[in-house]
């Protein structure tokens, strides 16, 4: 059966034959040489057959049929999750089905399929690449993004560090909005599976560094050698010996932003083919399973020296990621936080205790190396009704130091 081409050449020779025009202009209407075009016209005056050999011919490289229902199959049963085709392809790849990913997106296209991740157009002026760092733990950047990661309607703040050197997660933990808990338990699957990096680069969130009044000094406090005001993440940073760089620019920590890209693309896909529909799922997911995935596929410079220092046995992690605040106790070894009055459980030495908040601690007190219970007392505050117990009261605690939206005044 003769196509488009093969009829506009048939066409173009039979008028190249009764001179209406020349072998040159055949030539190259139709992308030949002047030679193959006069080879032509002694085939149709000989009354040849212009058809090329392999005109109607099934290429050897054609899909078989059974492969193609199959990859159809597979990509309506979860086309709803919108994979862009390069996972798709790596989906299949997973299920033992062998197929290019040329073919995979030829085969899509022509059934009437699109990538929901298109190519961008490169920009005339592009921002400039900032050169990676050699080693691995030299530099982390820190960030956090909300999206609807079920694809319930939904959005939930997903917290990351990625490696700047070897572009490796060095931990992911999402919760239900951008917060300090979510950045000390990335930090802690960094110090657990990794160790103590030198660096990390974050944006001015007040997490990590204060702003406006809160960050001037007194002239005391000048005095005393103090050069500025830390806040609670900064303090736990010093403590660790990492430094806390401002990234004063989206552009400035790009390999976070693209990750984003790249997980929001993905992850959803990966949590429906899993059935994973909440963030406690989802955080057992990416910690035991997801970051070695996304690492194995994205890393780059596996081979580069790792200047991680692994963190001493001694170091109780619960401590140290936690929110803490020093109060003066009374004899009876009472404190007042925020207008409510507790009593600390047990014994203590002298007049000051440390209290420590988290997700993972609640709200303990830390006397003389001792970490000892407290209770709330005298309920001051109208927000706190008298049948609250006392594990709610401290939830609210918690939730105020350590899971508030930072995003809201």
């Amino acid at each position: 059966m003769k196509n488009k081409r093969e009829r506009t050449k048939e066409a173009m020779i039979k008028q190249c034959v009764k001179g209406e025009i020349t072998a040159k202009d055949a030539a190259q209407r139709l992308d030949l040489s002047v030679r193959q075009v006069e080879n032509l016209k002694k085939k149709y005056r000989e009354g040849v057959s212009l058809l090329h050999g392999n005109c109607g011919r099934v290429s050897e490289k054609a899909l078989d049929e059974l492969l193609v229902q199959r990859v159809i199959s597979e990509y309506e049963k979860i086309k709803e999750l919108t994979p862009n085709f390069t996972h798709f392809h790596e989906i299949l790849i997973g299920k033992g089905v062998k197929i290019s990913y040329t073919a995979l997106r030829a085969t899509l296209i022509k059934n009437g399929y699109e990538s929901p991740k298109k190519r961008r157009k490169r920009k005339d002026n592009p921002h400039k690449t900032r050169e990676r760092r050699q080693k691995f733990g030299e530099l982390l950047q820190a960030d956090a993004t909300p999206y609807e990661w079920f694809m319930d309607g939904i959005k939930y703040a997903l917290h990351g560090f990625i490696d700047d050197a070897t572009g490796r997660i060095t931990g992911l933990h999402m919760s239900v909005n951008e917060c300090m808990d979510g950045y000390l338990e990335v930090m802690r699957q960094t110090l657990e599976n990794h160790g103590t990096p030198e660096a990390l680069y974050a944006d001015g969130l007040s997490i990590f560094f204060h702003n406006g009044k809160e960050s001037e000094l007194t002239i005391d406090e000048q005095l005393s050698g103090v050069y500025e005001h830390k806040t609670q993440f900064g303090d736990i940073c010093g403590e660790l010996g990492v430094e806390l760089i401002h990234a004063r620019s989206s552009q400035a920590k790009g390999r976070v932003e693209r990750l984003w890209e790249t997980l929001q693309s993905r992850l959803p896909v990966e949590f429906g083919l899993r059935g994973i529909k909440d963030i406690d799922e989802a955080n057992d997911f990416l910690k035991n399973t997801y970051i070695g995935m996304f690492n194995d596929k994205f890393g780059v410079n596996a081979d580069a020296d790792t200047c991680f220092v692994t963190l001493p046995k001694t170091v109780d992690l619960n401590l140290l990621l936690s929110y803490k605040l020093s109060r003066k106790i009374d004899n009876g070894g009472v404190f007042s936080l925020q207008k409510v009055k507790f009593q600390v459980v047990g014994r203590t030495v002298g007049r000051v205790v440390v209290l420590h908040i988290s997700t993972r601690l609640g709200v303990i007190a830390v006397n003389n190396g001792m970490s000892l219970p407290v209770v709330p007392i005298d309920k001051m505050k109208k927000s706190i009704n008298s049948t609250d117990s006392v594990d709610m009261i401290l939830s609210r605690f918690v939730f105020a130091f350590c899971l508030k939206n930072e995003h809201v005044a």
